[in-house]
């Protein structure tokens, strides 16, 4: 199997749009979820329902892979899940370091999804010199004087930062430095690195903030919609037009039985 450092996926070069991009481990996991229940096809509506998109989003975004599926049939699983994986590049071997094994650095160590995604978690890197040795998920944490050396020594091209927001950039720079041009930043601080390295930040607290902002519109809109309501008889009251109008009216004021 090829490593990491052996080549970078194509999917710039062949002009997929990142926001194609980005969806495309959507489907992955749903046509997973698809392949170990032996689904055979899946149309691109039950696709689309499954990943949270919409179908014709989604027959666009595998134009740009070359697949469209079987009229009448609909796509054949296994062979979207090879064809998004390589396309992902997560048919080679990517070695991964982990900066910063406190207790979101143990948790990442501990996921399972990494090995059966493509991803080997090459070593375990922290700055306290009493976590040196100690094995977490059965790897053997090492100190950060050795993180240079162990991204050489393992091909390493993707780096997870896991440190407390001051150290992080301090970390970042030392990836960088050593040939690591992909980072997963988990620290709550924007990194600065130059051009050629991609970072994508994952922030659990704006996650959450986005969420409350949600909740406090959603709550505010209920408020208003009760505050606005009129009482069902007022509101027939104020819907029916009046009869009531007068000698002279052309409608009086009671109807003749």
């Amino acid at each position: 199997m090829a490593t990491g450092r052996a080549h970078r996926p194509a999917t710039r070069s062949r002009g997929i749009p990142e926001a194609t991009v980005a969806r495309l481990p959507l489907y992955l996991r749903a046509l997973t979820a698809l392949s170990e229940r032996s689904v055979p096809t899946v149309s691109s509506e039950e696709l689309a329902a499954a990943a949270g998109v919409n179908s014709a989003k989604l027959r666009k975004d595998f134009s740009y892979l070359g697949s469209y599926g079987t009229r009448g049939v609909g796509y054949d699983v296994e062979y979207l899940v090879y064809q998004i994986s390589r396309e992902l590049g997560l048919t080679q071997d990517w070695p991964v370091v982990i900066v910063g094994i406190g207790n979101l650095g143990a948790a990442l160590a501990n996921y399972g999804g990494f090995a059966s995604r493509g991803f080997r978690v090459a070593a375990l890197i922290d700055a306290d010199p009493s976590m040196a040795g100690k094995p977490v998920a059965g790897i053997p944490v090492q100190h950060t004087d050795e993180l240079e050396k162990i991204i050489q020594d393992d091909g390493v091209s993707i780096g997870v930062i896991a440190t407390p927001a001051g150290a992080a950039q301090q970390v970042c720079d030392r990836l960088v430095a050593a040939g690591v041009t992909s980072i997963l930043n988990f620290a709550p601080t924007v990194l600065n690195v130059p051009e050629g390295v991609d970072v994508r930040k994952v922030d659990l607290s704006i996650e959450l903030q986005i969420l409350a902002f949600h909740e406090q519109r959603k709550a505010g809109e209920e408020a208003a919609g009760d505050a606005g309501a009129v009482p069902p008889v007022a509101a027939r009251k104020q819907q029916q037009p009046s009869t009531d109008q007068g000698p002279d009216g052309d409608v009086p004021a009671v109807m003749p039985a």
